[in-house]
């Protein structure tokens, strides 16, 4: 069976406030944090609420073997704002790298729906697939270019 979810990326995780929880992280050895690029640089959305989307706030590190996220998102509705109020803090996706196209046509294969999607002029993207219910997470391919 093919799927776009063979290679992990990283694993996010959302949180109440992105700068005391990076400082925890890099108070343990975790670090150090960097902002993630502006969300503004996608020019092709498709998101549930894009003034939710373009106020929502990543940090990551590279690890030797995985990329962690963390993400606090804004006072307005959306996923990852109803993640936080109805589960607390925790792991919201795990990200795959994967061809972004190729992706969304094996998940739709697989039965699954895409919840968002995004694209940069430069090729690089992401995916979001609907699989909490039966996953416990929400599984998500990227495409770094």
């Amino acid at each position: 069976m093919s799927t776009p979810f063979r290679q992990l990326h990283h694993i996010c995780i959302v949180v109440h406030d992105l700068d005391r929880t990076a400082a925890y992280y890099e108070s343990i050895g975790i670090g150090p944090w960097q902002d993630y690029p502006p969300l503004s640089e996608y020019t092709d959305l498709q998101v549930p609420n894009l003034e939710a989307f373009l106020g929502l706030r990543y940090k990551f590190v590279n690890l030797d073997n995985v990329q962690l996220q963390l993400c606090q998102p804004p006072e307005l509705d959306c996923p990852q704002r109803r993640f936080l109020d109805e589960r607390g803090e925790g792991v919201y996706h795990l990200g795959f790298e994967s061809d972004v196209d190729k992706a969304a046509e094996q998940g739709a294969a697989l039965g699954l729906t895409v919840t968002a999607r995004g694209q940069r002029d430069n090729g690089s993207g992401f995916v979001y697939f609907d699989t909490r219910p039966d996953a416990a997470v929400v599984l998500m391919a990227r495409k770094t270019v």
